[in-house]
């Protein structure tokens, strides 16, 4: 497992998102490594956009390959505002754009482009889990 701590996050997402795309255990396939990215972008955007009212707060994230090479986690922690992504309501893209609320649309491409997502709130921090089948 690869981590790093980010602090603070405020104006960060395009090093956090560069630090995570560059680790070891991405995979070389550039069609799969691009849906990664997407689901990453979102992911962290909405994290140092929402996770902390000032953007003081931390993010801590990681990478990791399982030992059969097959299977990448990505991790995502923070200890700001409690918030389940995965609780959201699936847009509805039927409706035209000024028709559907605001909101969703990114966690909806998270788990367009990736194969498991989990969320989960231990010891006051946010632990949100993308996996993505290599």
């Amino acid at each position: 497992m690869i981590s790093k701590r980010f602090e603070p996050i405020l104006d960060r997402s395009s090093e956090i998102i560069e630090w995570l795309m560059s680790s070891p255990d991405m995979p070389t396939d550039m069609a799969v490594t691009l849906k990664i990215r997407l689901a990453v972008e979102e992911a962290v955007v909405n994290i140092v956009s929402y996770a902390y009212h000032d953007g003081a707060g931390y993010v801590e994230v990681s990478t990791d390959r399982s030992a059969d090479g097959h299977t990448l986690t990505i991790t995502l922690k923070d200890a700001g505002t409690p918030f389940n992504p995965l609780e959201r309501p699936v847009p509805d893209l039927s409706l035209p754009a000024d028709q559907r609320p605001i909101g969703g649309l990114g966690i909806f491409l998270c788990h367009q482009m990736m194969d498991d997502l989990s969320y989960n709130y231990i010891d006051h921090c946010n632990v949100f889990t993308m996996k993505k089948n290599l």
